[in-house]
Formats: structure tokens, C-alpha cells, sequence
């Protein structure tokens, strides 16, 4: 994979910073996007500043970031071999107190933000003999969903993108376009804080594994999807035993 080309979203923090690392040290140059300005540049200050790393700041459920991403990594390298749609939020809350605003919000950033910014790449990616490679972030929580931990308008829009890996990989497979969505299991990251996880330790015993995974972990799945040729319309569990069972 090396000197290939990849667009990560999300990238600032968490998984998808850890993703942008990762595909860094295999020598490939990156486009990345956050919806902050501010954090997107000192994830980029904490890579080192390198060269071959290009920002674009916006919420990507605007579609003109996803055709702004578009158009920079093609203005600088001429190809786009990845995508990695991993912006998104995520926040529990009762299905009887959501409302109409609450469930824009995960379908615009969640949904279109996944939809339209991969629409944008495969128009590109059509005229590339390699073809190239996307990768959708869903959730564990899409086919084992937890009674105490209520969130159905953040997983109506995750298993929407769970939905449209498979269609997509049906789509444009014939174009060599692979299409795969990871689903991570409780991940070490700001989220479990952002939302009001204090010690996300404690969710160690919803794997098999009794403990809950690291950034790092997804970030090899990733490059896993991105570079391999022969697996599309896959959902990859990277959840320590999740969907399988529970330690107890």
C-alpha cells in the first residue's frame, strides 16, 4: 500500500486518528477531515506535520465536504485508492424522548455523511483501472443490541450503513470498487466519555475476551479491508467476542 492514497474522516481523535497513524507509518498519503478545525490540526501536529498529510475541516453531512475531500487528494495525487467513512456520533437516549431533530442529526452526519461522501469517491474511482477500497464504521451494536444501553437513532442510521456496505459491494463490484464495513465492540476513546461513560473498563465483560479493545486494533482491520483484493460486502466484528457471547 505504499504511496497509495486514502481519505479518512473523522480523523482528529479516536479510532479514526488511529487509523490516520497507522496508514501513515505503511507509507500511504492521506486526506483527512474533521468537523474541527482546531483538533484536525493538532492531530496532524502529533503525526509530526508530514508532508504527504492534507486537511479538510467540515461536517461531512455537507455534501460539499466530501467533494471538497474529492478534489484535494485528486489535485495532489491524482487517484483515491481508500475511503474511510469513519465520522459519526453517537449518544444513548430512550426511544420515547427522541425527537424529530435528534434522529436529523444521526441520519445527516451518520447516514448521508457516509452516503454522499462515498458517492463522490466511486464517481471517481470508476475511471481507475485498480478500482479502490471503502470502508464504512458501524457498530456490534447493529445485530446485538443491549437493553440498558437504549440508542435507537444512532443505530437506525449505523444499520442504514451496514445496508448500504452490502449494496454498494453488489453495485460496483464488477468496477473492482471493494466495499466493507468494520463493527467495532467498545473501543478505548473519547466517546465512552462524550457519553457519560466514566471508565469504559467496566464494559470489559461484554466480550469474550473481558476486555475492551484499542484504537489500534480497528486501525489493522482497517488496513486489512483497504488492501485486500478479495473481500467486499463484509462486515468485520472487531469486538473481542461481542456478537458471540458475554463473560460473566
Amino acid at each position: 500500500m505504499e504511496n497509495k492514497t486514502a481519505i479518512i474522516t473523522g480523523a482528529s481523535t479516536g479510532i479514526g486518528k488511529s487509523i490516520a497513524k497507522y496508514f501513515l507509518e505503511k507509507g500511504l498519503n492521506l486526506v483527512l477531515n474533521s468537523s474541527s478545525q482546531s483538533k484536525l490540526e493538532e492531530a496532524y501536529d502529533e503525526m509530526g506535520a508530514p508532508i504527504n498529510v492534507h486537511l479538510v475541516a467540515g461536517d461531512i453531512s455537507d455534501k460539499e465536504v466530501g467533494q471538497k475531500l474529492v478534489e484535494t487528494i485528486v489535485s495532489k495525487y491524482g487517484s483515491i485508492d481508500v475511503l474511510v467513512n469513519n465520522a459519526g456520533v453517537f449518544q444513548p437516549k430512550p426511544f420515547l424522548d427522541v425527537t424529530e431533530l435528534d434522529l436529523d442529526r444521526f441520519l445527516d452526519i451518520n447516514l448521508k455523511g457516509t452516503y454522499f461522501t462515498s458517492q463522490a469517491v466511486i464517481k471517481k474511482m470508476l475511471g481507475q483501472e485498480e478500482g479502490g477500497a471503502i470502508i464504512n464504521i458501524g457498530t456490534v451494536l447493529v445485530d446485538h443490541a443491549i437493553a440498558g444501553f437504549p440508542s435507537s437513532a444512532p443505530l437506525t442510521s449505523k444499520g442504514a450503513i451496514h445496508t448500504l456496505t452490502r449494496q454498494l459491494a453488489a453495485e460496483f463490484g464488477q468496477n473492482n470498487i471493494r466495499v466493507n464495513t468494520i463493527a467495532p465492540g467498545i473501543i478505548r476513546s473519547p466517546l465512552q466519555g462524550k457519553m457519560g461513560v466514566e471508565d469504559a473498563d467496566s464494559l470489559a465483560g461484554l466480550h469474550l475476551l473481558d476486555r475492551i479493545g484499542e484504537p489500534h486494533e480497528v486501525a489493522e482491520a482497517a488496513y486489512y479491508l483497504a488492501s485486500s483484493k478479495f473481500v467486499t460486502g463484509e462486515t468485520l466484528n472487531v469486538a473481542g467476542g461481542h456478537t458471540i457471547g458475554h463473560k460473566i
